[in-house]
């Protein structure tokens, strides 16, 4: 008789129809690392979620950059909720088996959205090129059938390598031990697992990721070559710093993002560092909004006045109050005060988290 999580094939092996993630084992308790996660989640749902909102609702941000911004805060939100609720159930129950069908499932989406959001990096900093490098050109060089290619050529690629990866990971052999040493079903660990012949799946990973790594890191270098060159021949200190600080946000989310990858996948090991993961997974999808949010005048601009026509009476009254001390403040500045204070609180809570997982 056939044991939970194997099935019997007629050739008397067994194969695996379920896997445990080890990776969930943590301190005990496990409360304070569970609040710390769903405490991150919802901001990552909130700050990804109002983004895409705001942009929606606002005619100010149908513009490309804010219509590659809104399909970033669609792909962080996804690749973040691929991982981060199965992860919070475990820690909250204790259950941490995952079904053959979902691990291949997390496996595609995350795989999926990681990818579509390393073309839509590259599409920005094209982006960013066109408006800071030939500013009068702009409007003609990114048509709404420009970006919308761009944005179908993103997303077909995604998950197009998800597909491949997926399958060839999944056509190998678990017939020995089923406990996945990871917090997730990726591709590094599934591999690690695998009884059969894994080196073909490994020159698949290594290729494929390292096309998609290098091809887009490429496209973003030369565009940020190309904006420094033009930046650099304008002859007022405050153009250039103010062309400086257009790309910033992007850079910021650039430096993140690919340091973690290369960190995490382009090994020779294929050795995984789980904190990197848990950077990856889970931190940099809030801190995108974040960042994106705070250093972007237009979006905060555009949240104050979404908040004023929410609640009118209240703005208006506290304004009043604000203007009576000397405070008044501009709105975008208002508007940065409430999300400063937002991340604050999420990098303590993550602190924390860090804190109480290496006790």
């Amino acid at each position: 008789m056939a044991e939970v999580g194997w099935v019997t094939s007629t050739e008397n092996s067994t194969d695996i129809t379920e896997f445990i993630l080890l990776g969930l084992r943590g301190p005990s308790p496990q409360a304070p690392v569970l609040l710390v996660f769903l405490f991150i989640y919802l901001v990552t749902v909130a700050g990804n979620g109002g983004m895409m909102v705001l942009i929606h609702s606002d005619s100010c941000l149908h513009v490309p950059v804010y219509f590659f911004l809104c399909h970033l805060s669609f792909v962080d939100l996804g690749y973040s909720s691929a991982v981060a609720p199965k992860m919070a159930a475990a820690l909250q129950s204790g259950n941490k088996v995952i079904s053959y069908s979902g691990c291949a499932a997390q496996l595609f989406f995350f795989v999926g959205f990681a990818t579509v959001e390393c073309c839509l990096l590259a599409s920005m900093a094209y982006d960013r090129h066109a408006a800071e490098c030939r500013p009068l050109h702009y409007t003609t060089t990114t048509t709404a059938g420009v970006y919308t290619l761009l944005m179908t050529g993103s997303y077909a690629c995604g998950f197009l390598g998800a597909s491949i990866h997926t399958a060839d990971t999944l056509e190998l052999s678990f017939c020995g031990s089923n406990e996945i040493n990871h917090f997730f079903c990726d591709v590094p660990p599934l591999l690690a697992l695998a009884r059969s012949d894994t080196h073909s799946s490994k020159l698949v990973v290594f290729f494929i990721l390292g096309f998609n790594v290098s091809f887009t890191l490429l496209v973003i270098l030369v565009s940020y070559i190309l904006i420094y060159m033009g930046i650099q021949s304008l002859r007022s200190a405050e153009g250039r710093r103010k062309a400086f600080s257009t790309c910033a946000s992007h850079l910021t989310a650039v430096s993140v993002f690919y340091g973690t990858i290369i960190f995490m996948y382009l090994q020779p090991s294929m050795d995984t560092d789980k904190i990197a993961s848990v950077f990856y997974t889970v931190v940099i999808p809030m801190l995108n909004s974040l960042t994106y949010s705070l250093r972007n005048k237009q979006v905060k601009g555009a949240l104050w006045k979404l908040g004023s026509g929410l609640c009118p009476q209240s703005l208006s009254v506290r304004g009043k109050q604000a203007g009576d001390r000397g405070t008044n403040l501009p709105s975008d500045q208002r508007a940065a005060l409430t999300l400063e204070l937002w991340q604050i609180s999420a990098l303590s809570a993550l602190n924390s988290g860090y804190f109480y997982w290496n006790l």
